[in-house]
Protein backbone atom coordinates (compact mmCIF):
# COMPACT_ATOMS: atom_id res chain seq x y z
CA UNK A 1 0.00 0.00 0.00
CA UNK A 2 0.96 3.59 -0.64
CA UNK A 3 1.42 4.48 2.41
CA UNK A 4 1.07 8.40 4.05
CA UNK A 5 3.77 9.30 6.31
CA UNK A 6 5.10 12.27 7.38
CA UNK A 7 8.16 13.56 8.99
CA UNK A 8 7.85 16.44 11.22
CA UNK A 9 10.81 18.58 12.67
CA UNK A 10 12.20 22.07 13.38
CA UNK A 11 11.25 24.42 11.10
CA UNK A 12 14.65 26.47 12.09
CA UNK A 13 17.09 26.18 14.99
CA UNK A 14 20.26 24.23 16.12
CA UNK A 15 18.75 20.70 15.61
CA UNK A 16 18.82 21.82 11.64
CA UNK A 17 22.34 22.40 11.28
CA UNK A 18 22.87 19.20 13.52
CA UNK A 19 20.40 16.66 11.90
CA UNK A 20 19.73 17.89 7.88
CA UNK A 21 21.03 14.59 7.06
CA UNK A 22 18.94 12.64 9.40
CA UNK A 23 16.16 14.19 7.74
CA UNK A 24 16.99 14.27 3.93
CA UNK A 25 17.76 10.29 4.84
CA UNK A 26 13.94 9.46 6.18
CA UNK A 27 12.22 11.21 2.99
CA UNK A 28 14.80 9.71 0.72
CA UNK A 29 13.92 6.22 2.26
CA UNK A 30 10.38 6.79 2.55
CA UNK A 31 10.23 7.73 -1.69
CA UNK A 32 12.34 4.77 -2.53
CA UNK A 33 9.91 2.40 -0.95
CA UNK A 34 7.21 3.77 -3.07
CA UNK A 35 5.74 5.31 -0.18
CA UNK A 36 4.41 9.27 -0.19
CA UNK A 37 5.93 11.78 2.03
CA UNK A 38 3.86 14.28 4.13
CA UNK A 39 5.35 17.36 5.59
CA UNK A 40 4.19 20.92 6.71
CA UNK A 41 5.57 22.45 3.12
CA UNK A 42 7.88 24.38 5.32
CA UNK A 43 11.93 25.00 5.63
CA UNK A 44 14.09 23.81 8.29
CA UNK A 45 14.36 19.69 8.71
CA UNK A 46 11.04 18.79 7.00
CA UNK A 47 12.15 20.57 3.69
CA UNK A 48 15.49 18.24 3.74
CA UNK A 49 13.27 15.36 4.05
CA UNK A 50 11.45 16.78 1.12
CA UNK A 51 14.67 17.27 -0.72
CA UNK A 52 15.72 13.79 -0.07
CA UNK A 53 11.99 11.69 -1.34
CA UNK A 54 12.57 14.05 -4.42
CA UNK A 55 16.42 12.64 -5.45
CA UNK A 56 15.12 9.43 -5.67
CA UNK A 57 15.00 8.62 -9.29
CA UNK A 58 12.65 6.17 -9.70
CA UNK A 59 9.72 5.21 -11.18
CA UNK A 60 8.33 4.07 -8.41
CA UNK A 61 9.54 6.68 -6.34
CA UNK A 62 7.05 7.82 -3.76
CA UNK A 63 5.23 11.13 -4.05
CA UNK A 64 6.39 14.34 -1.71
CA UNK A 65 3.11 16.63 -0.66
CA UNK A 66 3.18 19.34 1.51
CA UNK A 67 0.45 20.69 3.29
CA UNK A 68 0.98 24.59 3.67
CA UNK A 69 0.04 27.06 6.18
CA UNK A 70 -1.29 29.29 3.65
CA UNK A 71 -4.78 29.65 1.53
CA UNK A 72 -3.33 29.97 -2.16
CA UNK A 73 0.42 29.92 -3.93
CA UNK A 74 0.78 33.49 -3.61
CA UNK A 75 0.48 33.69 0.10
CA UNK A 76 2.32 30.89 0.71
CA UNK A 77 5.33 32.72 -1.39
CA UNK A 78 4.78 35.79 -0.40
CA UNK A 79 3.65 35.98 2.86
CA UNK A 80 4.96 32.85 4.47
CA UNK A 81 7.92 32.48 2.03
CA UNK A 82 8.05 28.69 1.94
CA UNK A 83 9.59 26.69 -0.93
CA UNK A 84 7.65 24.72 -3.59
CA UNK A 85 9.78 22.69 -6.18
CA UNK A 86 10.56 19.87 -3.71
CA UNK A 87 6.96 18.81 -3.70
CA UNK A 88 4.68 17.35 -6.23
CA UNK A 89 1.68 18.58 -5.01
CA UNK A 90 0.98 21.29 -2.34
CA UNK A 91 -2.39 21.42 0.14
CA UNK A 92 -3.35 24.92 0.39
CA UNK A 93 -4.94 24.55 3.79
CA UNK A 94 -5.58 27.96 4.63
CA UNK A 95 -5.34 27.05 8.38
CA UNK A 96 -2.50 28.97 9.31
CA UNK A 97 0.24 26.70 11.33
CA UNK A 98 -1.96 25.36 13.79
CA UNK A 99 -4.64 24.23 12.06
CA UNK A 100 -2.22 23.04 9.47
CA UNK A 101 -0.54 20.77 11.96
CA UNK A 102 -4.04 18.93 12.67
CA UNK A 103 -4.91 18.78 9.10
CA UNK A 104 -1.08 17.19 8.32
CA UNK A 105 -1.33 14.42 10.94
CA UNK A 106 -4.80 13.19 10.75
CA UNK A 107 -3.97 12.77 6.68
CA UNK A 108 -1.27 10.36 7.52
CA UNK A 109 -0.79 7.03 8.45
CA UNK A 110 2.35 7.23 10.11
CA UNK A 111 4.39 10.61 11.90
CA UNK A 112 8.47 10.22 12.16
CA UNK A 113 9.82 12.92 14.88
CA UNK A 114 13.23 13.85 13.83
CA UNK A 115 14.72 16.89 16.28
CA UNK A 116 11.63 19.32 16.70
CA UNK A 117 10.18 21.95 18.88
CA UNK A 118 7.31 23.04 19.96
CA UNK A 119 5.24 22.64 16.59
CA UNK A 120 6.50 19.17 16.46
CA UNK A 121 5.63 18.26 20.10
CA UNK A 122 1.78 19.42 18.83
CA UNK A 123 2.47 17.22 15.92
CA UNK A 124 3.13 14.55 18.16
CA UNK A 125 0.59 14.85 20.09
CA UNK A 126 -2.44 15.13 17.48
CA UNK A 127 -0.44 11.91 16.20
CA UNK A 128 -0.64 9.90 19.75
CA UNK A 129 -4.39 11.11 20.53
CA UNK A 130 -5.48 9.91 16.53
CA UNK A 131 -3.51 6.94 17.28
CA UNK A 132 -1.32 6.75 14.53
CA UNK A 133 1.86 4.78 14.02
CA UNK A 134 4.85 7.38 15.45
CA UNK A 135 8.09 6.63 14.94
CA UNK A 136 10.98 8.81 16.65
CA UNK A 137 14.27 9.30 15.20
CA UNK A 138 16.54 9.36 18.30
CA UNK A 139 20.29 11.36 18.24
CA UNK A 140 18.97 13.99 16.33
CA UNK A 141 18.03 16.33 19.33
CA UNK A 142 15.31 18.38 20.18
CA UNK A 143 11.93 16.84 20.91
CA UNK A 144 12.68 13.82 19.34
CA UNK A 145 15.54 12.75 22.20
CA UNK A 146 13.33 13.58 25.01
CA UNK A 147 9.85 12.01 23.92
CA UNK A 148 10.45 8.82 25.46
CA UNK A 149 11.25 10.80 28.64
CA UNK A 150 7.86 12.50 28.37
CA UNK A 151 5.71 9.72 27.62
CA UNK A 152 7.15 8.26 30.36
CA UNK A 153 5.83 10.66 33.03
CA UNK A 154 2.35 12.24 30.84
CA UNK A 155 0.06 8.81 30.39
CA UNK A 156 -0.92 9.39 26.69
CA UNK A 157 -2.39 6.66 24.04
CA UNK A 158 -0.55 4.45 22.03
CA UNK A 159 2.93 5.40 23.83
CA UNK A 160 4.06 1.93 24.37
CA UNK A 161 3.95 1.68 20.41
CA UNK A 162 5.57 4.29 19.51
CA UNK A 163 8.97 2.88 17.26
CA UNK A 164 12.45 4.46 18.55
CA UNK A 165 15.36 4.08 16.42
CA UNK A 166 18.70 5.98 15.89
CA UNK A 167 18.79 4.80 11.89
CA UNK A 168 17.00 6.37 9.20
CA UNK A 169 16.54 3.68 7.17
CA UNK A 170 15.62 0.97 9.66
CA UNK A 171 13.04 3.49 11.44
CA UNK A 172 11.13 3.75 8.20
CA UNK A 173 11.59 0.19 7.41
CA UNK A 174 9.89 -0.76 11.14
CA UNK A 175 7.11 1.98 10.59
CA UNK A 176 5.85 0.80 6.93
CA UNK A 177 5.96 -3.07 9.02
CA UNK A 178 3.83 -2.07 11.79
CA UNK A 179 1.66 -0.33 9.28
CA UNK A 180 1.50 -3.73 7.21
CA UNK A 181 0.33 -5.47 10.44
CA UNK A 182 -2.10 -2.51 11.16
CA UNK A 183 -3.63 -3.06 7.49
CA UNK A 184 -3.43 -6.79 7.48
CA UNK A 185 -7.20 -7.12 6.81
CA UNK A 186 -7.62 -4.62 4.58
CA UNK A 187 -8.34 -5.38 0.77
CA UNK A 188 -8.38 -3.54 -2.33
CA UNK A 189 -7.09 -4.17 -6.21
CA UNK A 190 -6.08 -1.20 -6.86
CA UNK A 191 -9.03 0.48 -9.06
CA UNK A 192 -11.75 2.53 -8.37
CA UNK A 193 -14.16 0.08 -8.89
CA UNK A 194 -16.10 -0.46 -5.28
CA UNK A 195 -17.22 3.27 -6.48
CA UNK A 196 -18.72 2.50 -9.53
CA UNK A 197 -20.42 -0.20 -8.14
CA UNK A 198 -21.51 2.14 -5.41
CA UNK A 199 -23.01 4.44 -8.04
CA UNK A 200 -24.52 2.01 -9.78
CA UNK A 201 -26.06 0.80 -6.94
CA UNK A 202 -24.56 -2.65 -7.13
CA UNK A 203 -22.95 -1.93 -3.66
Amino acid sequence: MRYQICVSGAASGDTVTASHQLAYDLGKAIASRGKTLLTGATVGLPHYAAMGAMSVKSAHRGVSVGFSPASSFREHVATYKLPTVEFDYINFTGMEYVGRDVHLVRSSDAVITVGGRMGSLHELSTALESRKVCGVLLGSGGLADYVSTLLENIESPGAREVIYDTDPERLVERVIETLDRKYASFQHDGTDSHVSAKRSGRG
